[in-house]
């Protein structure tokens, strides 16, 4: 269950902060709608991380699409194994 508070409870934010775990962001809403989010810089981090490796597989397939794909004999060939 998602943990949603309004951003006034930050007046005491060491108790919200206490709330954040790991793959547990705290929600904050502002007049009922949601606005921020509280999460440990460790997930932010691996967040951070998926999305430019998702970026660079998008990259990969796009030249693949353009120029060719390998085959593993290929890319054996290239790595010298």
């Amino acid at each position: 269950m998602p943990n949603i508070k309004p951003i006034s409870d930050l007046r005491n934010y060491t108790e919200v902060l206490n709330e954040v775990n790991e793959g547990n962001p705290v929600y904050l809403t502002r007049n009922g709608r949601g606005e921020y989010a509280i999460v440990k810089i460790s997930e932010l981090e691996k967040l951070k991380s998926a999305i430019k490796l998702l970026a660079n597989i998008e990259e990969g397939e796009k030249a693949a699409r353009e120029k060719g794909w390998l085959s593993a004999d290929d890319v054996e060939a290239i790595l010298g194994l």
